[in-house]
């Protein structure tokens, strides 16, 4: 072999990355039960009460160059990432609660932990938030902005991001939406561009969602904006265009946590190796806000369009007619209010092998749904940082290699999305190895046994 030495090199110079310096304010427009979730358990981290389970950030190595050198550092201490203990956190919220009173009412976590971050937690209290509901129907709350426009709405948020950054005295900053899901909508001429959607704040435009609000503020102050939802929110040409003109990255959408996760984790392995489909059928019960929310038809119509997509991208049918071009999909999401934050999935998988013989996967997935989103929003909100940091990354706009974290990732225009859990994983860690100079891992490892 030519190349003894690594498995494949990285061809581009990567360029550089400011340090950490400073506090980093983290901004979440919706504080329930999963951003309660996410800062409670940064707090009990920070003072050795629990570990930061979940998190790629926090416990995730590295492997870098040949398997026999022996080199796995923690990614925290191979990328220059943010530490804990310089997270400032605020939000906004359609209800006052602070997040002690919040997370005590989402019900996730026991209050023998809360009541030991209590001072912390209590200290944290949401702005009025931008909401309407004519976008989450299920939802009602009195904590709201009033402005005849939505850009006088916008302009409001954009003070709000200014005042954090002044009393916070935070160095930068990332917004990461944990709101509700919002109804669905398709992409219109008021998207287009910087101008049209401009002219439809000032016109009030039903098209534009309260989620697209945030996300424009957060991008015209140049913050880094992350969409945890099935939203449209940031998947528009004027988000793209605001991205990268003002070097603040985005991705999204959709956090992907329980179900999904196990889609991805599965169908590449039944097309790996070459067992047909013919069904999948998906069913959930939850019962805090957000199976409330997605009670109603026209916001289970937004989450329902992320969580189908994943099995046709995996599986390829075009490719593999034969095996995958007829499979039944079907997914169900029930609001039962006894299970709060637990979660529970079915699965029942129809698939078929050698000679056409029928076989048949049963899931049962009893999962903590905030429980799985919070070390999520922790990777995303320090990895956004990052970008924003890393001279190469920022002005990209879209940041595909967090695709790992999404039920419907975001790519450039044109391209389609990367579903596949552990494509996903190599893509994240390459990329991480790029920015550092470092060899791309390839695993084709023939030099070994040259």
């Amino acid at each position: 072999m030519a190349n003894k030495k690594s498995e494949s090199k990285s061809s581009a110079k990567p360029g550089a990355i400011a340090p950490a310096k400073g506090k980093l304010g983290v901004m979440m427009p919706g504080m329930g039960a999963v951003a309660t979730t996410f800062v409670a358990g940064v707090e009990a981290v920070r003072k050795g009460i629990s570990l930061p389970i979940g998190s790629l950030t926090q416990m995730g190595t590295i492997r870098l160059g040949k398997r026999t050198d022996g080199r796995s550092p923690k990614i925290k201490k191979f990328v220059p990432l943010a530490g804990l203990n310089d997270m400032v956190f605020t939000g906004w919220d359609i209800f006052e609660d602070d997040m002690y009173a919040a997370a005590k009412n989402a019900g996730v976590l026991e209050t023998s932990l809360l009541d030991q971050i209590k001072p912390f937690l209590q200290s944290v209290k949401p702005r009025p938030a931008v909401f309407d509901r004519h976008y989450v129907k299920k939802l009602d709350g009195k904590h709201v902005k009033k402005g005849k426009t939505k850009m006088d709405l916008a302009e409001q948020l954009r003070e709000d991001i200014r005042d954090f950054q002044k009393t916070s005295k935070t160095a930068r900053q990332v917004m990461i939406w944990c709101g509700s899901t919002e109804i669905f909508l398709k992409q219109s001429g008021v998207h287009a561009s910087v101008k049209s959607f401009e002219k439809g704040l000032l016109k009030n435009d039903e098209q534009i969602a309260p989620s697209m609000i945030y996300a424009y503020a957060a991008l015209m102050e140049g913050v880094p904006f992350a969409n945890g939802a099935p939203n449209l929110t940031v998947d528009l040409p004027v988000m793209h265009e605001l991205s990268r003109r003002n070097h603040a990255p985005i991705c999204g959408k959709d956090f992907k946590s329980g179900q999904t996760l196990m889609k991805t984790v599965i169908a590449p392995g039944l097309k790996a190796r070459m067992l047909g489909l013919d069904g999948w059928f998906s069913t959930n019960i939850l019962g805090n806000r957000d199976g409330e929310v997605l009670d109603d038809p026209e916001s289970f119509k937004t989450k329902e369009e992320s969580k189908l997509s994943v099995l046709e991208y995996i599986l390829q049918p075009d490719l593999y007619p034969q095996l995958y071009s007829k499979f039944y999909h079907k997914v169900r999401i029930n609001y039962y209010p006894p299970r709060a934050d637990n979660k529970e999935s079915w699965d029942n998988i129809d698939i078929f092998g050698w000679l056409g013989y029928p076989m048949q996967i049963k899931l049962n997935f009893l999962c903590r749904d905030s429980i799985l989103a919070a070390p999520i929003v922790l990777d995303l909100v320090l990895f956004m940082d990052l970008a924003k940091r890393s001279q190469e990354l920022s002005g990209l706009g879209v940041q595909e290699w967090l695709s790992l974290y999404f039920k419907s990732p975001m790519t450039a225009p044109g391209l389609y999305p990367e579903h596949d859990l552990f494509i996903q994983t190599m893509k994240l860690k390459n990329t991480l190895r790029h920015l550092k100079g470092e060899e791309l891992i390839t695993h084709l490892g023939l030099e070994y046994y040259d």
